[in-house]
C-alpha cells in the first residue's frame, strides 16, 4: 500500500454498560437515548466528508454508530463489520463492574485501579494484569490484543479500492482509542481521561505506520 489514508474514527455512542459502569468488550449493550444522539450528532459532523469506504467491529453499539453516521453521509460507504475491530477482550470480567475488575487485576501489584496501572506501567500492561488475574486466562493480554487488531488496520490497508488520500470510516471503543493514543500519540495525550462517546479521532493511516492527526475532538 503505497498510499495515505484518513482515518475517521469515532467511538460508538453511549451504552447502558457505560452508565453502569461495566466492562464491556466483546459483550455488549443497547446504546440508551443519549448514546443514539451521539451518533446522530456524530452524523451531523461528517456529513459532508467523502467516504471511500466504513468499518467498525461486529457489536451492536458499533453498528448502529455506524448506520446512523452513514445514513446522514451523502458518500454513503459500504458498511464492513469485522471482529478484528472489537473492544479488548475482557474474559472473565466481562460485564463486572470497572472498578472491581481492576482492583482484582492491579491491587496484587501495589496499583488498585485503572488510573493507577496506567500511570504506574501501561494500559498495555493493565490487559496483562487482568488476564492473569482471569481464572479461565481467557481475557486479551497485550500481544493477543495488538495481533487481532494489527489484522483490522491490516484489512484496510489491503482494500484495492481504496487509494491515497482516501478517508474512511471506522467506529471504534473506549480501551482501544487510548491503547492507540499510548502506542502512537508520542506521550501528546491525556490517558487517564477517556474519550468521549461519539467522539472523533483522526488518524492518518499508512503502509508502516500510525499517525495521530487529532483525539477526541467531540464539537
Amino acid at each position: 500500500m503505497d498510499k495515505g489514508i484518513t482515518l475517521y474514527v469515532v467511538r460508538h455512542g453511549q451504552t447502558y454498560f457505560n452508565i453502569y459502569n461495566k466492562l464491556q468488550g466483546w459483550s455488549n449493550s443497547p446504546l440508551t437515548e443519549a448514546g443514539l444522539a451521539d451518533a446522530r450528532q456524530a452524523g451531523q459532523r461528517l456529513k459532508d466528508v467523502s467516504f471511500a469506504a466504513a468499518y467498525c467491529s461486529d457489536t451492536t453499539r458499533a453498528e448502529q454508530t455506524a448506520q446512523t453516521i452513514i445514513a446522514a453521509n451523502a458518500s454513503a460507504p459500504k458498511l464492513v463489520t469485522a471482529p478484528f475491530f472489537r473492544e479488548e477482550f475482557y474474559g472473565y470480567y466481562e460485564g463486572t463492574d470497572m472498578a472491581q475488575a481492576w482492583y482484582v487485576a492491579g491491587a496484587p501489584h501495589g496499583v488498585p485501579t485503572f488510573k493507577a496501572i496506567e500511570a504506574k506501567y501501561s494500559i498495555g500492561q493493565a490487559k496483562d494484569f487482568l488476564k492473569a488475574a482471569d481464572p479461565f486466562h481467557q481475557a486479551e493480554d497485550n500481544a493477543e490484543y495488538w495481533q487481532r487488531v494489527d489484522q483490522g488496520f491490516d484489512l484496510i490497508r489491503h482494500n484495492p479500492v481504496l487509494h491515497d488520500g482516501d478517508n474512511v470510516l471506522l467506529i471504534s471503543h473506549g480501551n482501544t482509542l487510548l491503547s492507540l493514543m499510548e502506542r502512537y500519540g508520542q506521550g501528546k495525550y491525556d490517558l487517564s481521561v477517556r474519550p468521549a462517546n461519539g467522539s472523533l479521532t483522526k488518524l492518518r493511516l499508512t503502509a508502516q505506520d500510525i499517525q495521530v492527526l487529532s483525539y477526541n475532538q467531540k464539537d
